[in-house]
């Protein structure tokens, strides 16, 4: 079982969202990340090396990025964004991963 962490960005991102997509996102971090967040499936996978985080997971349009300490059984989320076609929009700027 795992404690998720969320950073202050993550928490201000998360902020962003309507009230109903914030209540989506934080119930499947709840549902997903608690228990498996270092097993990938169809909506979670390990990201090619890169600045922001190790994983990904997916909330309809919404991304979740996380990384996982296993040792001490934390998960912190560092940053939610949105995708709009195929661009993705994280901390209200265009990120390319």
């Amino acid at each position: 079982m795992f404690t998720i962490e969320l950073i202050p960005e993550a928490i201000d991102d998360l902020g962003l969202l309507r009230k109903f997509d914030q209540q989506q996102v934080v119930a499947t971090i709840e549902e997903q990340l608690l228990n498996q967040a270092t097993e990938e499936t169809r909506n979670r996978k390990r990201l090619r090396p890169n600045q922001l985080a190790e994983w990904e997971l997916r909330v309809g349009e919404f991304r979740v990025f996380y990384d996982v300490d296993s040792q001490a059984a934390v998960v912190k989320v560092v940053a939610i964004g949105h995708n709009r076609g195929n661009k993705l929009f994280v901390h209200g700027k265009e990120f390319d991963l």
